[in-house]
């Protein structure tokens, strides 16, 4: 009897840790269209740290091949929008680290007339000293009539022990012309709110 509980104990306890261990990344594969123009985005995600994005542009000019490049992290979702207003569609690819803190970034490409294709500058929220006061992590992203969105909770100053304010910091980007030529996201507005 003592041998056939400790073996139900056994059982349950290994139930249990597979049940919370982290689930690994899935291969990301999936195809958008604004129109008939777009994009298909293949990724392993096997490494946390870096993977290979291969993007295939669909309805596009002959000459237009598809490439790939590397990033560091792993994608967790991607969508078409006209980002930039030109009437063709905006390929967004959001990316997230692979530490525990789930910190996100934004690499977006834009087709030229469906001709070509131009990466599209997000700026790293660590360049911003008013922007990354209280930030830890924990990105969305959400994009609504051209403007980038992005929302994270706030934390205290403290390296060691930082904790949640309770407060959230909603950072809106827009596209505007770069320095060399091209396009780039840029700040917009900024404000923090009490999350409910």
């Amino acid at each position: 009897m003592k041998y056939s509980l400790f073996l139900v104990f056994c059982c349950l306890f290994c139930m249990h840790i597979n049940a919370t261990a982290q689930v690994p990344a899935r291969r990301y594969d999936s195809s958008m269209k604004i129109g008939k123009a777009g994009y298909r985005v293949t990724c392993t995600n096997r490494n946390p740290e870096k993977n290979t994005i291969n993007i295939s542009p669909i309805g596009f000019d002959n000459s237009v091949r598809d490439f790939s490049f590397e990033i560091k992290g792993r994608i967790l979702r991607a969508e078409v929008d006209d980002v930039n207003r030109d009437n063709f569609p905006d390929l967004l690819l959001y990316i997230y680290y692979g530490d525990t803190l789930n910190k996100g970034n934004l690499i977006c490409i834009s087709s030229e007339a469906n001709n070509s294709v131009v990466p599209i500058g997000f700026p790293d929220i660590v360049d911003d000293p008013k922007i990354r006061e209280g930030y830890r992590g924990f990105d969305e992203f959400r994009v609504m009539e051209g403007v980038v969105t992005r929302r994270f909770p706030l934390f205290t100053a403290d390296s060691l022990g930082a904790q949640p304010t309770g407060k959230m910091r909603q950072v809106m980007y827009r596209i505007v012309p770069g320095e060399k030529g091209g396009s780039k996201f840029q700040v917009a507005r900024t404000y923090d709110y009490v999350k409910q």
